[in-house]
């Protein structure tokens, strides 16, 4: 689903979050080194590791940005907010997912939302959410880049859809003596100067002449930041609070997502 469709009708009307159990809501950031999500009506940000330990150690239900482990997963969900939901709620929950593989990973993320007993779960690209965070204006084409713990992908939005995207399984969890700063910032500008080139339409010529928005983790990176400034033929602007920008993004679709009708079914 994408974020346009969350948007509500003007004529609709709902009471206000969260009159009722029914109206809780969680916004959702399933992240391969953090899980993040923000509770209707708490106004915080919950930031949790993604992992859950066993006898053999520790394990990573979210990798490279794909769902690996389904059950451990939702153990990280029932950890972080099973005591932080209303006693029978039966929340609206807003994921925010890549652009790539995205089927995939929503077909995967409803399975472990569903120890939220969520009476739906919808989904809105990454950097659809994260440009909402950052007020940005999505009438224009975009591009976000997401420097994740993992992964770091680039994305092309025009009317806030996606219309491009590129992935390199590198991130900040990488840098070590091997990987570095300098190899995060090449390997973006190869996904930009990929984007340019095979764009037809110039959407990409324009959103470059805008400037890109620098999210996730890697965006409070010092070494990061600088070399990408550096690299790229676009100004850079780094999101507020980078780390949380897709979860917050999330959060402002709730109230929409709760009047759209399929928030009256199992979600999409």
């Amino acid at each position: 689903m994408t974020g346009d469709a969350l948007l509500p009708r003007p004529a609709e009307r709902h009471r206000p979050w969260p009159a009722c159990r029914r109206c809780c809501g969680v916004a959702l950031d399933l992240s391969s080194a953090r899980t993040r999500a923000w509770i209707s009506g708490r106004g915080v940000v919950v930031d949790v590791p993604t992992v859950t330990f066993a006898e053999d150690g520790a394990r990573y239900p979210v990798r490279r940005g794909a769902v690996v482990d389904v059950a451990g997963g939702a153990e990280v969900l029932r950890r972080a907010l099973g005591h932080r939901l209303p006693r029978g709620a039966r929340p609206l929950v807003v994921v925010a997912a890549p652009a790539l593989d995205a089927v995939a990973f929503r077909a995967r993320a409803r399975a472990v939302a569903g120890v939220l007993r969520p009476r739906a779960v919808l989904t809105v690209p990454g950097a659809r959410a994260v440009a909402l965070a950052a007020g940005a204006d999505l009438s224009r084409p975009l591009l976000v880049v997401d420097v994740g713990a993992h992964f770091t992908e680039a994305v092309l939005l025009s009317e806030g859809a996606v219309t491009d995207a590129r992935r390199v399984a590198l991130g900040t969890g990488d840098l070590d003596d091997t990987v570095t700063a300098q190899q995060v910032a090449d390997a973006v500008a190869t996904m930009l100067t990929a984007m340019l080139r095979q764009d037809r339409g110039s959407l990409c010529a324009e959103a470059v002449g805008r400037g890109l928005l620098l999210a996730g983790g890697g965006a409070l990176r010092p070494e990061v930041t600088y070399r990408l400034t550096g690299r790229l033929p676009a100004p850079v602007r780094v999101v507020p609070a980078p780390h949380t920008a897709a979860v917050r993004g999330a959060a402002k679709l709730l109230a929409a997502a709760h009047t759209h009708p399929s928030a009256a079914g199992t979600g999409r």
